[in-house]
């Protein structure tokens, strides 16, 4: 059943699968139509060195990347701090080692070395020391710790990000940061989002996600580092044109999208407190601190506690657990009107 969303549509579809699937506002589609553009590979599109500029100084660091995915971004991030042979770090979990089609080995000959993540999101710090290997032939050369923030929608404290920092400089391995939603995270601590990502060597961040853009990345770090990543990014056939149009989009997200993330939280919270008063779904609300919230219900329900929600115009995935996400799309009253048809489901 394939339902799509129109004007004319009587209930609009509030959308909780991610937060990618928002759509332009009329200001960012207007900011997109009126885009200077030049030759991005040239580096003469004036919208994207804008973005770049801004991105670096926003996010602490010399310079920036316009990417076209956070995908994309990571990979480049892994190729431009090891080599062939070398290893990076991570969660056994995280993005960039279980959902991105293994580019890092697949392009790069670069061998991942996953350690459990524990509850709050992070990795424990003995554990990656302990995973880093000797100065000997027989191993990889351990290059480059990679941490996700947020994580599940769980935020890394700022303490724990300093530790991880100073490990780092300690062993002589470089620290990337996989901040696809680093602004949902600086916006729940309060902080300056430079505040965490001035910790990292380089930081990913997504513009298609909370901050509500149709497409890209910005890839940060020293010049040097981002010299190396554009290099990648022509390998991997990354290298865009007028992009502008897009680039445009990111810089109405940077100004006018981070501080307003605090909403999607608060959202999140809301659908997150009714879904606790309900029987038969499970979820534990006190833990909801950004957009990201999962359930749990019976396993025999699943499907159609799914396909009930998408006749009634509330898409959720049908998995173990259900996933949700708020974003720019849904406001207060979408979450009220998603809960009154899950509530319906648990009743009947």
């Amino acid at each position: 059943m394939k339902i799509t969303d129109t004007p004319e549509s009587p209930v609009r579809i509030v959308d909780l699968r991610s937060d990618t699937v928002t759509r332009p506002t009329p200001a960012m589609r207007a900011a997109m139509a009126g885009a200077e553009v030049g030759d991005d590979v040239f580096g003469e599109d004036p919208t994207v060195n804008r973005l770049e500029a801004m991105a670096a100084e926003r996010f602490g660091h010399e310079a920036a990347l316009f990417v076209s995915s956070g995908t994309q971004g990571n990979l480049l991030a892994l190729l431009s701090h090891c080599g062939r042979g070398d290893e990076y770090i991570c969660g056994q979990t995280a993005h960039n080692y279980r959902t991105e089609g293994g580019g890092a080995a697949a392009l790069g000959g670069i061998q991942p070395q996953p350690v459990e993540v524990e509850a709050d999101g992070t990795l424990e710090l003995g554990r990656v020391a302990a995973a880093i290997k000797p100065n000997d032939f027989h191993y990889a050369r351990t290059r480059l710790l990679s941490l996700e923030n947020t994580f599940s929608g769980k935020v890394l404290p700022l303490a724990y990000m300093r530790e991880a920092r100073d490990l780092c400089d300690r062993r002589g391995l470089a620290l990337h940061l996989d901040g696809a939603r680093v602004c949902n995270a600086a916006v729940e601590l309060g902080v300056e989002v430079a505040e965490i990502t001035s910790l990292f060597d380089s930081v990913s961040v997504c513009l298609s996600k909370g901050l509500g853009a149709p497409a890209g990345s910005l890839l940060a770090g020293s010049r040097d580092f981002v010299v190396e990543a554009r290099r990648w990014r022509k390998v991997v056939g990354g290298g865009m044109r007028q992009i502008g149009v897009v680039a445009a989009a990111g810089l109405h997200a940077l100004a006018h999208h981070v501080d307003r993330l605090e909403e999607d939280h608060a959202n999140a919270r809301r659908l997150a407190d009714g879904l606790a008063r309900m029987e038969g779904i499970d979820v534990d609300h006190n833990t909801v601190r950004t957009n990201m919230l999962f359930a749990k219900v019976d396993p025999g329900r699943l499907e159609g506690f799914a396909a009930h929600c998408k006749r009634h115009r509330v898409l959720i995935s049908a998995r173990d657990p259900i996933r949700m996400v708020t974003h720019l799309d849904v406001d207060a009253a979408g979450v009220d009107r998603a809960l009154g048809v899950m509530a319906r489901f648990f009743d009947a």
